[in-house]
């Protein structure tokens, strides 16, 4: 996991939870984004419903074969206590990401719940 500071994950803000996850993100590193999962998270896509830390890597071994090596644009971070919503956009050398819609709910320094939605469009060769 990519740390943001010497805290217990389970002291972690959900600021600093988004932060190390972000970090991850850009990192494509499978592993520390799925440490900030909860073991029992539960993760909604249009694709199905995946759960815990391995379904957190299945999403993003997607979202990074859709996306791979990416530029992000975060439009809109919103945190409402312990509930996130993000709205983004994003493109690769293959593909453009947009209406990307992540919902996020963050307890006890851990994303227990998510949900991720986007439109997918293969760039003009």
């Amino acid at each position: 996991m990519i740390p943001v500071n010497d805290k217990p994950l389970s002291k972690r803000t959900p600021e600093e939870v988004y932060a190390s996850h972000g970090a991850a993100l850009m990192a494509e590193d499978l592993d520390a984004l799925a440490a900030n999962f909860a073991e029992d998270a539960v993760i909604i896509t249009p694709a199905g419903v995946r759960h815990g830390k391995d379904g957190a890597r299945q999403n993003f071994t997607q979202l990074f074969s859709d996306l791979p090596q990416a530029e992000w644009d975060m439009k809109t971070t919103l945190f409402g206590g312990e509930i996130l919503f993000l709205e983004w956009s994003a493109t690769s050398a293959e593909n453009n990401a947009t209406h990307g819609v992540d919902t996020f709910v963050i307890r006890d320094g851990l994303i227990q719940a998510q949900t991720v939605r986007y439109a997918l469009t293969p760039k003009s060769r």
